[in-house]
């Protein structure tokens, strides 16, 4: 696993981050506006958003006075690049599995909706 997927699967793995990662896939924010919707003051947002870009998962822009936060679309496609192979994979088992193991039967005192039929000679109880 290559240290930039490593380094931003665990950055998401702090719950404020994986809320201000949330936040910014609705497009570019300030610190500022980020830390208005927080639990957390502004400095620990900025210490947050510092790890997310380490991590290579953000981006930032200066606009006038303020720097712009947004997702990274690189760091994006990583990790997308991840999960794809994971489920992939996932699939490829799944499917050799269900291709190797014979059909399931129900018992013989099952019909096929997993009802159990009354012995012979004795009423049911359904109504």
């Amino acid at each position: 696993m290559d240290a930039y997927l490593q380094a931003g699967l665990d950055a998401l793995g702090d719950s404020t981050r994986m809320a201000i990662f949330q936040k910014l896939a609705s497009g570019p924010i300030a610190v500022n506006e980020l830390a208005r919707t927080l639990p957390v003051t502004r400095p620990a947002v900025s210490q947050h958003l510092r790890v997310l870009k380490q991590a290579g998962l953000v981006t930032d822009t200066r606009a006038g006075t303020r720097r712009l936060y947004q997702l990274s679309p690189e760091g994006i496609a990583r990790l997308r690049a991840h999960f794809d192979q994971l489920w992939d994979k996932a699939m490829r088992n799944f499917q050799a599995a269900a291709e190797k193991s014979p059909p399931e039967n129900p018992p013989k005192n099952q019909t096929h909706k997993g009802e159990k039929h009354a012995p012979a000679g004795r009423r049911s109880n359904r109504s």
